[in-house]
Formats: C-alpha cells, structure tokens, sequence
C-alpha cells in the first residue's frame, strides 16, 4: 500500500479536497492508497472550510477531515509528498531534506510532458550547484544566473490555485483543478 501525503498551507482547503478526492478515485479504481494531509502553518484540529467541505460532498465525499499541522512523523509516513504550490514544496524540502526524492508540487509529479520533465531534471541540477556555490561562497556567473532564467520562464507553474477566502465557485475551479491532476496521478500509480 502506497502512502501519500498532500501539504498545503493551513490544511483547511486544498489539501484537505485532495485528500477526499484521492480516496475517492483511488477505491473506485481499485486502487490501495492511504491518504493523509497537512499544512504547513496549519492549527492543528481546526476544521476544513465550509466550501470544501461543501465541494467534497458535492462528490459524495463525507470524510471527517480536520487540519493537522506537518510534522517528521507525516515526512517518515509517506511514500510520496505532494505539495499543492512550489512554495510549500520549498518549504517542505527546507525543513525534511532528506526527503527531497519524495517530495513534489502535484501537477509536476503528474506532468508527461518530455520537454518540461527535461527542464525540470536541469533547473534542480542547477539549483543544486548553485546553493553548492553560494555555501561555499563562491561566486555565481552570469551564464548560469542566465540558464536558471530561461529554464524557470519555460516551465509552466504547477501551482494549484488556492480558493482561500473565495466563493464556493472559487473552490469548484480549485477543485476541477485537483480532480485532473489526481486521475493523471493514479494513471501515472
């Protein structure tokens, strides 16, 4: 059984649509998951907000979800961390380093496209040699601040919008949007 475990920020939205989407999707395909989220500045127990909650039973999801703030017991636990924005995925990485090969926005993970995966492998390669330099203080060229431009302008954003604070349609847009990314996920699973 695969455990997978989505991150966002207050644990009250997105991840928290996801984590019900998934499991959804995952048992109507047959699929053995185990799903859990987090946020990473979420108060722990508070409950999701009421236009997830509303979407998640818009699609016959009833789980008791409630927010639950990221800890290294979530990291150890999971399989594969997906994050909802590159933002939590820097802060996650910054924080569980050793679990950088786990650790991915959704649609990155669930991305097909040769070009951008070959973009994506280059720009943490160089990413990786230039916080190298910069630990080492060394100084970095302007060929290589020029690469790292190029690469970031040609990568789509793989962030999911966040709906915080929006209408009930703001959430079903969010929603649509992580429904496509899952069915992508579990063709890739």
């Amino acid at each position: 059984m695969k455990h997978i475990l989505f991150v966002c920020t207050g644990n009250t939205c997105r991840s928290p649509m996801a984590e019900g989407l998934l499991r959804k999707a995952a048992a109507e395909r047959g699929v053995d998951l185990e799903v859990r989220s987090a946020g990473v500045a979420a108060t722990e127990g508070s409950m999701i907000s009421r236009h997830a909650k509303a979407v998640l039973q818009d699609h016959d999801i009833h789980d008791s979800i409630t927010s639950s703030s990221l800890t290294s017991e979530h990291v150890e636990w999971a399989d594969l961390i997906l994050t909802l924005t590159g933002s939590h995925k820097q802060h996650v990485l910054h924080f569980f380093p050793n679990a950088a090969d786990r650790i991915y926005t959704l649609k990155e993970y669930t991305e097909d496209d040769v070009q951008v995966l070959e973009d994506l492998k280059e720009r943490d390669r160089l990413y990786a040699e230039l916080e190298i330099k910069l630990s080492l203080g060394q100084e970095i060229e302007a060929a290589e601040r020029q690469r790292m431009i190029e690469i970031h302008q040609r990568i789509p954003s793989f962030d999911i919008s966040d709906p915080f604070g929006g209408s009930k349609e703001d959430y079903d847009v969010t929603a649509a949007e992580i429904r496509l990314a899952i069915e992508r996920l579990l063709d890739k699973l």
